[in-house]
């Protein structure tokens, strides 16, 4: 999926970071719910699992933490796929959610009628998988449950303006987004599926700038590199230029700084040496494109800096345990190269 928003200025690393999340592979199912009713998401691992509550109310429940509650215009992100019960009350027996009987609307879009015929709760509940080499770093720095109730948060703002001005700027457009898809939830008129997917992509995008912009306020770690002025330029420039012949003195200067406090900085703030990073995102990026594309495997070395093909898969398997060849037996879409 493309990115809701503009291209961000160059002067933006993190805005550049999250203009690369790119959703595959999302399926959608809004779900009606009679209580009692239980259901177990099983574990997904490299996938996200987001809920929109678009009528009545529930509990999100996942081991080791206290049940979370999601009120009507709640939205709750479970980013490293960890596997959740979604229940009318805390403690109520569940069934696994794909084996609940669906009817297919489209090919990525379902409806589930679930429950005993008492009071209802509405979800759009969605599978989604972030298929660019930055999503590992990001999923990586997030918590496991991402909650935030837009609607009470919009009757916060109305009744303290002051808090209002120092919020988020995306946060009444995340209010009025979830009531759009609540009325198409309800109403589901021809049509309106598209919306309600279309809608649920950019709000998993959104609801993760949301915690950056308002939650994340770590010193060390990728967000807080991709934050500082020139740790964040070198990031953002090996980010735009993987193929470069980038060396610690060419990304020293990137950073407008010596050698020696550059490497010693990137290491301090990021957690491993600035070419280390450098190998590693070019690996991961590899893998991205060698599953996405028909591409040779010397092609793909060449782009990204490397003059032998031997010495990328050797570099490959180091980083990734595995050859590029066997790698790439996935089934993805296949799509043009991203730094051609």
């Amino acid at each position: 999926m493309t990115h809701p928003t503009e291209i961000p200025p160059p002067n933006d690393p993190l805005g550049e970071a999250l203009h690369l999340l790119r959703l595959t592979g999302s399926v959608y199912a809004r779900s009606d719910l009679t209580t009692p009713w239980g259901a177990v998401m099983p574990p997904l691992e490299g996938h996200m699992m987001f809920h929109i509550v678009t009528q009545g109310r529930c509990w999100l429940e996942i081991d080791g933490s206290e049940p979370l509650l999601l009120d009507r215009g709640s939205l709750a992100l479970v980013p490293h796929g960890l596997g959740h019960r979604l229940v009318d009350e805390p403690g109520r027996a569940c069934v696994d959610f794909f084996d609940l009987p669906i009817e297919r609307v489209t090919e990525r879009y379902e409806l589930l009628r679930y429950g005993g015929g008492g009071a209802a709760c509405q979800l759009i509940c969605v599978v989604v998988r972030f298929d660019h080499a930055s999503a590992e770093r990001l999923v990586d720095a997030l918590p496991p449950v991402l909650h935030l109730d837009s609607w009470k948060l919009d009757t916060r703002e109305l009744e303290t303006p002051q808090r209002a001005t120092n919020s988020a700027p995306n946060d009444r457009w995340l209010t009025d987004t979830l009531r759009f898809i609540a009325r198409e939830a309800e109403a589901l008129q021809p049509g309106g599926e598209t919306v309600i997917t279309r809608l649920a992509d950019i709000l998993v995008i959104q609801m993760i700038r949301h915690w950056i912009a308002t939650e994340a306020d770590a010193t060390t770690g990728w967000l807080a590199a991709l934050r500082d002025e020139r740790l964040g330029r070198a990031i953002a420039a090996i980010h735009r230029e993987p193929g470069k012949d980038w060396n610690l003195e060419t990304l020293a200067e990137t950073a407008s700084m010596s050698r020696s406090a550059f490497a010693a900085r990137f290491t301090d703030v990021v957690g491993e040496p600035a070419m280390r990073y450098l190998t590693r995102w070019r690996m991961q990026l590899a893998r991205t494109v060698l599953r996405e594309n028909e591409a040779p495997i010397g092609l793909v070395a060449e782009r990204l800096g490397y003059r032998s093909e031997a010495a990328f898969c050797r570099a490959f398997k180091r980083e990734l345990g595995v050859s590029p060849g066997k790698d790439r037996r996935g089934t993805f879409p296949r799509l043009p190269l991203p730094f051609a």
